[in-house]
Order: C-alpha cells, then sequence, then structure tokens
C-alpha cells in the first residue's frame, strides 16, 4: 500500500534541513522491500528554497508508514511542523512494474 507522507517544515529551519540533508537521502535510500521508497522531494517556497517535504513509500499499513515518517532524519532533528501521512493510490503515470 502507498503512503504520501506530507510534511511542512517549521519556519526558520531551512539551517536543519541543509546540515540534515545527507542522512535524510541515505535513509530514504536505504528504506529496504517492506517499507520501500515510491519517490519524493521537496515543496519550495517562492524564492525557490525548500520548505517542506512530499515522499511516498510502499508499508504494509498506516503503523508502518508512521514509523518510517518518525525514524526519518529530519524529523529527529525536529524540522518539521507537522507530518501528516494518507494513504494514497498511483493512478496517472504510474511506471510498469518490474
Amino acid at each position: 500500500m502507498l503512503f504520501a507522507l506530507i510534511c511542512k517544515d517549521k519556519p526558520g529551519h531551512l539551517q536543519v534541513r541543509l546540515d540534515t540533508r545527507p542522512d535524510h537521502v541515505n535513509f530514504l535510500n536505504g528504506l529496504n522491500a517492506d517499507k520501500k521508497l515510491a519517490f519524493g522531494g521537496p515543496f519550495l517556497d517562492a524564492d525557490g528554497k525548500p520548505n517542506g517535504s512530499l515522499v511516498v513509500i510502499e508499508a504494509a499499513d498506516l503503523a508502518a508508514a508512521e514509523a518510517v515518517a518518525a525514524a526519518d532524519p529530519y524529523a529527529k532533528a525536529g524540522l518539521f511542523e507537522s507530518v501528516d501521512i494518507k494513504p494514497w493510490n498511483w493512478v496517472f503515470n504510474k511506471p510498469a512494474e518490474a
């Protein structure tokens, strides 16, 4: 099942994002078969600076998706003002399954 993690950064925390980014990227790239990254990237403000994230993961259930969100180095660093986790259905332009 797919879940969209919609994360909003706390105002004034850009440096936290920049400092934590390498660990965040390694974490997402390290997700395994039972918790898998589908795609993700930052939301941008009017100046083109990141101010949140959209991460879509494959997980068994909501509890597993919540565990991924809580373990993300960005979350552990206190970057996010809010994290909304929603079940999501990929309908359009879905890559062919291998």
